[in-house]
């Protein structure tokens, strides 16, 4: 093959759809270049034997040979279109495997008690009461909360049910969350992860000095070559050829590599998706923000099509739809989704795009605040420093910008990561800007000069072959070959017209510089919430409830791109360096041993020098692909070896788990859970029952499907269609008439009051707890049981001080 078919099919990007047309062209190629070959022979421009004229005239050898090369070519294909499945498959299934090797055990039979995980049971148990039609109006006053989550977990019960299995609300809660963390997050980050590598790697293989300089203008002095060293020549540029197929597996295979750890890189921080189980857990928000990998890609590659003004409908659907499922997941994770795509939008886009997405943006940040002022009652909107009063700094500035580097990993791995993300975005950056290497552009015409007229006469034979432009080049002293600079090598188009190449240094640039942005982004927002105080970190970090849990999920979404394209990068200069160093050395010895007359040139037949050319291809191009998969490696598997943070947080959702409590006012204990599985079996699952939900009684509607009034944490005073708000104040007036005037028109069903104990210390966060005082309120209880408001049905002191359960004397 030509360097022209090389260059023409050589472009890797590692999307296994595109194998066949790869295929295609190849075999398209070979066609035409033996259609030129035979033509150039009936001219009688070039003889070279009995071979050549054999295949020239579609000899049976000349046949042969042909089919021969098609199926050595269509053979590496399947290869390629193997490997990316073959690899995504390994890595998801990896990651999947970690998930779950990590998940406690403890929340399969049990419910985790904490603050907001009762309302996502319930949520999932008001979905099996009333069916899909519920997910409108999950909230106990019927108010929407975004139910993605929930329908999942409800259609695994469903299913599991369609084969015979009794599958529990924890359970369909743990597989959702398994399959959201495991295999839906690990595969968005692997999409987007590729996205980037193949911009980068389009259209981009490592240069190859060699068969550029045979595709030199011809001189004057090569002019008079013999047609034998012609013949010989092409020896040693079907070598070049095989070292610049290898530079193209090099960088396929680098590619297929990364993608095969992304999935488990993705899972090794425990900023996504392990952080968000123990706080809360802040389940659907942690749902939404598995499913943005997704979008990000989706819109960045509608940032392409805009670009080539082509396909936009397509991928305005897909962005669309992408964009609704997140919504639907949780609507606020659009400030994530905003924060990281900024960058790109001001880079990418048109400026009447940008001013259109600004001026979006601006709406929806009005309707937000419209929002919060309409829903949140308060006197400190006009004083930001005085929001999130209760906020205390949990880190110095060095620990939360530090954190961010290390995206959240513990020692070894997290120093690792740190200094391959710092010293990949710089490669990055240097590989993208080349203009860093325009220095070194002297040296390297020098270079091409020198040995274009001693290859004149194998360029003399290519010419007729190629439509690639040669550089223009000027006669010069043939007395050495001058090293050749790194930096000039890792410069891939260095060798093209400077007009094909700008869109794909704009492109990479674009990306390194974008990236870059985003991560500083989130590393702001991210200090501005565990270190900084006052009335600007408040505002900044507002759109996440200056909550670091939510914060800290955008680290893996930024930083894991940006070390992957890094690597690449920092791979790719490697093995330009190494590719630079052995063809200098090689080409010197070269010049050494042949130097002749100014009248005549060397060949290239002789053994040594095709085994000079043939012994670059594969230390010079694999070694930059070996060493970023070694080092890659050591640090996914290290991050699943040293991770202490994993450890505490699954140790936090095994406390929150578990029945063996100090406390017995604890939200649930083994006492509790007796307690509640008798009053359900006394009241039925029909009857209302009326208690604190600090106490831990709000889990008896999941746990034994009671129905309780305060089924959630958070009922949610404030809305004027609920209840609670006016049971609460008619329990705590002490008026007997407004009691039971409040409370028995509720339902047709008996209604129950029952006492456990004080409120839970791992609930005295909740800045809202001061509303239900008046339900473990003895004096209070005491004075309804002596005027018969209330009567006591049984007595539970022998499981904790106080505990009873009453019935309201309505007349039912």
């Amino acid at each position: 093959m030509t360097s022209e078919q090389i260059t023409n099919t050589g472009s890797v990007s590692g999307d296994c759809g595109s194998a066949q047309a790869r295929a295609r062209t190849h075999v398209q190629a070979y066609v035409q270049t033996q259609a030129r070959q035979n033509g150039s022979s009936k001219d009688g421009s070039a003889t070279n034997g009995p071979a050549r004229n054999d295949s020239a005239k579609g000899g049976p050898s000349g046949r042969k040979h042909g089919l021969q090369r098609c199926h050595a070519m269509l053979r590496p294909v399947s290869l390629r279109a193997l490997l990316p499945w073959l690899t995504s498959i390994i890595g998801i299934a990896s990651a999947l495997c970690l998930v779950i090797a990590w998940f406690p055990s403890t929340v399969w039979n049990t419910p985790i008690a904490s603050s907001d995980a009762p309302a996502h049971y319930y949520f999932i148990r008001r979905l099996l009461d009333e069916g899909l039609g519920a997910a409108l109006h999950l909230w106990p006053h019927n108010s929407f909360y975004p139910p993605l989550f929930h329908i999942c977990a409800y259609f695994v019960i469903k299913i599991a049910a369609l084969f015979g299995v009794q599958c529990s609300i924890y359970a369909a809660f743990n597989i959702t969350w398994i399959i959201a963390s495991g295999v839906i997050f690990p595969s968005g980050m692997l999409v987007l992860c590729r996205y980037f590598l193949q911009r980068w790697n389009r259209g981009n293989p490592i240069s190859n000095p060699i068969s550029r300089i045979s595709q030199a203008s011809p001189t004057s002095e090569s002019s008079s070559v013999s047609e034998s060293s012609n013949v010989s020549n092409q020896h040693a540029s079907s070598a070049v050829n095989q070292q610049y197929n290898a530079t193209l597996d090099a960088t396929f295979v680098l590619q297929n590599l990364l993608g095969l750890f992304v999935p488990v890189l993705a899972v090794s921080s425990v900023c996504h998706p392990y952080g968000l189980l123990s706080a809360g857990p802040l389940i659907a928000f942690g749902f939404a923000t598995s499913l943005l990998p997704f979008l990000i890609a989706a819109t960045l590659r509608l940032f392409d099509e805009i670009a080539a003004r082509e396909h936009i409908v397509k991928w305005l659907a897909i962005t669309a739809i992408a964009g609704v499922i997140c919504l639907v997941a949780h609507p606020r994770i659009a400030f994530t989704y905003a924060l990281i795509l900024v960058p790109f939008i001001v880079l990418r886009l048109p400026w009447k795009l940008i001013l259109g997405a600004f001026i979006a943006m601006c709406v929806g940040a009005v309707a937000f605040v419209a929002l919060m002022l309409t829903s949140f009652k308060s006197d400190r909107w006009a004083n930001p420093a005085s929001w999130f009063h209760s906020h205390q700094p949990s880190k110095n500035l060095w620990e939360s910008i530090s954190f961010c580097f290390a995206d959240g990993l513990d020692g070894f791995p997290a120093i690792l990561f740190a200094l391959l993300l710092i010293a990949g975005t710089v490669a990055a950056f240097v590989c993208a800007s080349r203009r860093t290497v325009v220095r070194f552009s002297d040296s390297l015409s020098v270079a091409v000069s020198t040995v274009a007229p001693a290859f004149s006469a194998d360029a003399d034979a290519l010419a007729s072959d190629t439509a690639v432009p040669a550089p223009a080049v000027s006669p010069v002293p043939t007395s050495g070959l001058p090293a050749v600079s790194c930096s000039d090598a890792a410069d891939v188009s260095l060798f093209e017209s400077s007009e094909p190449s700008r869109p794909r240094r704009n492109d990479r640039l674009r990306d390194v510089i974008a990236l870059m942005a985003a991560f500083l982004l989130v590393t702001l927002v991210y200090v501005c919430t565990v270190t900084l105080v006052g009335a600007l970190p408040n505002i900044i970090s507002a759109p996440w409830y200056r909550d670091e849990n939510r914060i800290v999920t955008m680290l893996p979404l930024v930083a894991l791109p940006l070390l992957v394209i890094g690597v690449n990068a920092f791979s790719e200069c490697v093995s330009a360096c190494a590719t630079s160093a052995s063809f200098a050395l090689s080409a010197s010895s070269f010049s050494a041993k042949n130097s002749v007359s100014s009248s005549s040139v060397p060949s290239l037949s002789s053994g040594p020098a095709v085994s000079s050319v043939k012994s670059v291809s594969f230390i010079s191009n694999w070694i930059g692909p070996i060493a970023a998969f070694l080092v890659v490696a050591i640090l996914a598997v290290s991050a699943q070896i040293v991770c202490p943070s994993r450890t505490a947080v699954r140790d936090a959702i095994i406390a929150h788990s578990s029945l063996d409590q100090s406390d017995p006012n604890e939200q649930l204990t083994e006492q509790k859970i007796i307690v509640l599985r008798k009053v359900t079996e006394r009241t039925g699952t029909q009857a209302t029952i009326i208690s604190d939900p600090l106490n831990g009684s709000m889990y008896a509607e999941t746990l034994f499907n009671a129905n309780m009034l305060y089924p959630i944490i958070n009922a949610r005073t404030d809305v004027s269609s609920a209840p609670f708000g006016k049971v609460e104040t008619a329990f705590a007036s002490g008026d007997v008439q407004q009691v039971l005037g409040t409370v028995c028109p509720l339902t047709d069903a008996p209604k129950y009051f029952l006492t456990m104990g004080d409120q839970a210390q791992s609930l005295q966060s909740f800045p809202y707890r001061a509303q239900y005082d008046s339900f473990h309120n003895e004096e209070l209880i005491d004075a309804y049981v002596d005027d018969g408001t209330l009567v006591k049905v049984a007595d539970y002191s022998q499981y904790g001080q106080g505990w009873a359960l009453y019935r309201f004397g309505c007349a039912d």
